[in-house]
């Protein structure tokens, strides 16, 4: 992956706590079943849970939410801005 991958912010706790308790298939998981399921440390599942994890790659925002059964945006938020701002070129005429 690399360094400027989109990073992606949960949305609420709350919210998925709640969708773990009946997902897309209409049943439980648990943290550790979620990260097992989708390739993850379950360290990981349970810092998002209590906001000591701030934001995850893409690809783990991705799997989280398909595994859970919602869209991706119903979670997770990116973080980075999705077309960057032009850099400014600043010429000597400019500085004068």
């Amino acid at each position: 992956m690399s360094e400027e991958a989109t990073k992606y912010t949960l949305v609420n706790r709350d919210l998925l706590r709640t969708l773990m308790q009946r997902t897309g298939t209409g049943k439980r998981t648990t943290t550790r079943q979620l990260a097992a399921d989708i390739g993850i440390a379950h360290g990981t599942i349970g810092g998002l849970l209590t906001g000591a994890v701030q934001v995850v790659p893409e690809s783990t925002a991705v799997d989280i939410a398909a595994r859970i059964g919602v869209d991706l945006l119903i979670l997770f938020v990116p973080v980075c801005r999705a077309n960057p701002a032009p850099l400014a070129i600043v010429t000597e005429a400019s500085t004068a």
